[in-house]
Order: C-alpha cells, then sequence, then structure tokens
C-alpha cells in the first residue's frame, strides 16, 4: 500500500480560464479518483473491515500531510490505490465500510487558492477585457477578489426578458451604504458597509460581456486569513456533494462527514466551506426527497385519479439523482372553471408548507359568486426562479396555454423573474394584503402613524373607487 496522498496546489488551465497567468510549467499528474465509500452487508473479496458498536464514526480518508511538496516533485503526484484502506474505527451500526479508491482531493477539496505565493497570479481588471458569459466572469472575479482579500457580490444588473444580461457591475461586497433596518432605531445593527468602491463595470457588446470600467479603491483592512469564510467563496463543489448525500443515506451526521473530509484535506485551513454549509446543503437536499416510497406513492395516486377521471392533469419534475423535485396536478373542475373565471389568478406560496419543507403553491380564482375557486396547484422544493418557471408552464400547458390578463402575487424577486418570462403579456399586480402587511414596519416609527395617519392610509386605499379619488386622497 503506497504512502497517504498529500496536499497539492491546484494548477489552473489557460484553456479554460484565460484571465489566469501561470507563474511556472505545469507538471502532469495522474488522474484523480474521486473516494466514495460504499456500505455492503457482506465481507468483501478484496478486503474487508469488521466494525463493533462504538459511538465514533469512523475516519473514512487517511491523514494527508499538512506541508504541500512542489507541484513538480514526485511526492506530490496523486497515489492511487484500488485495495480497501483499513479502518480502525468503528460505526455505531457495525456496518462495513469499503473506501474504493484513494485518490487526489481535486474532486473533493481544493486545498490551496489560486493567487497564493508560488502558484497561479490572476491578472488586475482592466477595461477591455472580455468574458464570454456571466459565470465565466464572476469566476475572475472572485478568483480576484480572493487573491486580493476582499469578498464580491453582485451590485446591480439588467436583464432582458429571456434573462439574458445587458449589463453588470461586480464589486466589493462591503461596498455600497449602510441601511439601518433595526425595527429599534436605539440598538442599530452592526455592519459591513464601509462605502467600499472597488468594482468592474460590465456591459454585453457583440455577444460578450466587455469590461468597460474599473475602479479599485480599497478603504477598508484587507483580511488575508478570512478571506475563505467570505460567502462568495464558501462553495460545497459537486464531489463533495456526492460524499454527503452517501454518507447521510447511510445515516452518517454531517459533523462526521464534516471531519472526515478535513482530515482528507489536511486541516481546516484547506476547506473552503465550514460544517454549516454541509448542513445548509444536507437540508435543501432533504427537501427533494418525500421518504422511501413517497414520490412512487404519489406517482401512483396521480395515475389513479387519471383512470377515474380523463380531464385529470398531473406532472412531476425530477432532479439529476431521480428525487422530487417539483409536482403539479389540477382536476377537470379546475380546468372548466378556469375558462370561465380565467381572467385574474391569485398566486402565492406563503401559506403552507408540507412536513418536507416544500411549499404549497396554489393558483386560486374568483366566481360569479365572489368565492375562491382552485385552480391548479403544486408543491414546489425550492422558491427560485427555475422552479417557478417549470410550474407557471407546466400550469399553462394544463390550461391549453391560455394565459390569464392578469396575476397577484407576493412581492417576491424569484416570482416576477418567472412571470416576465412564461407570462410576458400578463399584467403582473402585487398582493393587498402583502402590501399592507409592510405598513407598520416602514411607517410605525412615524410620529402620526397612531394619531389618525394609520386610519387615513386604510381609508385612501379601501374607500377610492377611481384613479383620481385615490390620488387626490
Amino acid at each position: 500500500m503506497g504512502p497517504p496522498p498529500t496536499a497539492y496546489k491546484y494548477q489552473w488551465s489557460n484553456q479554460q480560464y484565460p484571465w489566469i497567468s501561470t507563474s511556472a510549467p505545469m507538471s502532469s499528474s495522474a488522474s484523480s479518483v474521486s473516494s466514495s465509500v460504499a456500505v455492503s452487508s457482506s465481507i468483501q473479496t478484496n478486503a474487508s473491515v469488521a466494525t463493533s458498536s462504538c459511538s465514533a464514526l469512523p475516519t473514512f480518508f487517511p491523514p494527508t500531510s499538512t506541508t504541500p511538496f512542489p507541484c513538480g516533485s514526485e511526492e506530490n503526484k496523486v497515489q492511487q490505490s484500488d485495495s480497501v484502506e483499513e479502518i480502525s474505527e468503528a460505526t455505531l451500526d457495525s456496518i462495513e465500510v469499503e473506501v474504493q479508491s484513494t485518490a487526489s482531493l481535486d474532486n473533493t477539496v481544493d486545498t490551496k487558492e489560486a493567487g497564493t505565493e508560488g502558484g497561479d497570479i490572476t491578472k488586475e481588471p482592466k477595461p477591455g477585457m472580455r468574458f464570454e458569459s456571466e459565470d465565466e466572469l464572476m469566476n475572475y472575479y472572485k478568483h480576484y477578489g480572493k487573491q486580493c482579500d476582499f469578498p464580491v457580490m453582485t451590485q446591480r444588473s439588467k436583464r432582458e426578458k429571456d434573462e439574458t444580461v445587458k449589463y453588470v457591475t461586480v464589486g466589493c461586497a462591503r461596498g455600497g451604504k449602510a441601511r439601518n433596518r433595526a425595527s429599534n432605531v436605539s440598538k442599530p445593527r452592526p455592519t459591513s458597509k464601509t462605502y467600499y468602491k472597488a468594482r468592474m463595470n460590465v456591459m454585453l457588446k457583440d455577444g460578450k460581456l466587455c469590461v468597460t470600467s474599473v475602479l479599485n479603491t480599497h478603504n477598508h483592512v484587507l483580511s488575508p486569513k478570512k478571506s475563505r469564510f467570505f460567502r462568495c467563496n464558501r462553495e460545497v463543489n459537486e464531489s463533495v456533494r456526492r460524499v454527503l448525500d452517501t454518507n447521510d443515506e447511510a445515516g452518517i451526521r454531517i459533523n462526521k462527514s464534516f471531519h472526515a473530509l478535513v482530515t482528507e484535506a489536511g486541516g481546516f485551513e484547506n476547506v473552503p466551506f465550514g460544517e454549516k454549509d454541509c448542513h445548509n446543503y444536507i437540508d435543501k437536499a432533504r427537501h427533494l426527497c418525500l421518504g422511501k416510497g413517497g414520490a412512487q406513492a404519489l406517482f401512483e395516486y396521480f395515475r389513479m385519479m387519471q383512470y377515474k377521471n380523463d380531464g385529470f392533469f398531473s406532472l412531476m419534475e425530477l432532479d439529476d439523482n431521480d428525487r422530487l423535485k417539483s409536482v403539479f396536478w389540477a382536476d377537470a373542475r379546475s380546468r372548466g372553471a378556469y375558462n370561465y373565471f380565467g381572467d385574474v389568478v391569485t398566486f402565492d406560496t406563503t401559506y403552507l408548507t408540507n412536513r418536507y419543507g416544500m411549499p404549497f403553491a396554489p393558483f386560486v380564482g374568483v366566481n360569479h359568486h365572489g368565492q375562491s375557486i382552485l385552480l391548479g396547484a403544486g408543491l414546489i422544493s425550492s422558491e427560485d426562479t427555475e422552479s417557478f418557471v417549470w410550474l407557471f408552464k407546466a400550469w399553462l400547458d394544463c390550461m391549453d396555454g391560455k394565459t390569464p390578463n392578469t396575476i397577484i402575487t407576493d412581492q417576491d424577486r424569484a416570482m416576477k423573474n418567472a412571470i416576465a418570462i412564461v407570462f410576458p403579456s400578463t399584467r403582473h399586480r402585487y398582493c393587498l394584503w402583502h402590501v399592507l402587511r409592510k405598513v407598520p414596519e416602514k411607517l410605525g416609527s412615524h410620529g402620526q402613524y397612531k394619531c389618525g395617519l394609520k386610519s387615513k392610509l386604510l381609508s385612501c386605499v379601501y374607500d377610492s373607487l377611481t384613479i383620481e379619488e385615490f390620488e387626490n386622497s
């Protein structure tokens, strides 16, 4: 069995990232294979590890040296083994664990960042630089920010209806004006905003994102040791997600999985994410799982309803791992009612979430008796633009492509973007209940709010019959 793999510096490719200049020629290395954990109920032919009942979790990955070798040395090349690594500690459920391969951390954790001493240096942004996509732009500026030790964010942007970026401004996350949003003005919340002016303006020209102006002004202390804790730099990559998913399905606690990844990387300083980020990913991934047989039971129920009623409509969306992501359904009565009362539709996701954290999203209309009627419903795993676009398209297919004249929603940016994509000709209005709910928050500190301002505002909203009357009030 060869020596354990050592932490090494990740080399970026100039072909993939042309904005990175390499200070030294890149040495060839063996292809990296991600480490995976397989749970087996029988003894493996090549090797097996018998475990006993114990509260400690087995260390899946052998500890590595925290002192990296030069990239060109033989010690730094990936040592790969097809044999099973012995595990001395025991699992809680006395299971047998097989480590299929031990490989480099290129597929799990980037142990070193670009821009460090002796590594790759990201070029300083200059006007005239061009990028193929928004992702390439953000990857470049994130690496530059990590090199210069400041956090990065998108400060402002404008997009077309098809979500194509028209122009975007990226800069330091500490830039901008500080806003005191605390309800108690005597106890203002601390803020990290320092009017930091470092930014880069980018505009779409000839199908590419072109840098028009750059400002590199620093007015706060840079944080080299804290740069890995910036939100923009904390990322759980795909390989780490697979490890977390596998361990979570095996009943292994997240803190144990995280410490195993830290051991593999050679220390906390080499891990670009924290334990909280692992918890957030697993919590979000669990939202897609309805439990054992849950998605299949739902599919069987919908098939039974379609057998009983030809007008029943349902659609299900699965993720890359064939887990239920979103679902939509509508019965024949809802589809028939929409033909008569589909002029104005209300869509809201704030009323109810099920036990799996999936928001219930109903489409509601009003009939000729002033009664609310259900025009379809769905369950979505996350309230983002992609999920809303899928749900709106499913509802539109169910209603034979007939769009409503007006749709009323709460003040949600993801909903607004999805409506502009799927219902470009539909009037979008905000729900009055959501608007009035924010009145005390915005005007509660006003001296006249409880002395007549509140009643006058409500009278203006509810008693005005014409536009002129509302404006005069």
